[in-house]
């Protein structure tokens, strides 16, 4: 299921999405909040520069929201419907969820951003050299 080649892999673990050879940022722990942001210019495999142009990671704060939104409602239904919570319990865990995952949620939705714009290539070795 996770290996190498597949978007998911990439998302999942924040590796290049070109290559999937390294990492795209300079600590791989999101709950290193000091780093949290900091990633490479470019992949030192590959060559693939991850900001493809000046604010480019904007679009991932949709990504953010909407992965925001699906943790949410996994929490939702978890505490109110599978562990029978009142209503107001049921949203404290919301908010408690979202606040505990936040910098897993920031980081994946910048790897989700990235994965749309750039795609896995088997290849990339005899390529390597040009510009991407």
């Amino acid at each position: 299921m996770l290996k190498k080649g597949s978007k998911l892999y990439s998302i999942l673990t924040g590796s290049c999405p070109k290559c999937h050879e390294e990492s795209m940022y300079l600590n791989k722990n999101p709950y290193n909040l000091m780093e949290i942001y900091k990633m490479h210019e470019k992949c030192s495999h590959c060559e693939t520069r991850y900001k493809i142009e000046p604010s480019f990671f904007y679009g991932a704060m949709y990504v953010s929201y909407a992965v925001g939104i699906a943790f949410a409602v996994a929490a939702f239904v978890i505490s109110y419907i599978f562990c029978s919570s009142t209503l107001k319990t049921a949203f404290i865990v919301i908010i408690i969820t979202q606040i505990l995952l936040m910098p897993f949620t920031m980081r994946v939705s910048r790897n989700i951003w990235a994965n749309i714009f750039i795609h896995f290539d088997k290849n990339w070795k005899n390529k390597k050299g040009t510009k991407n």
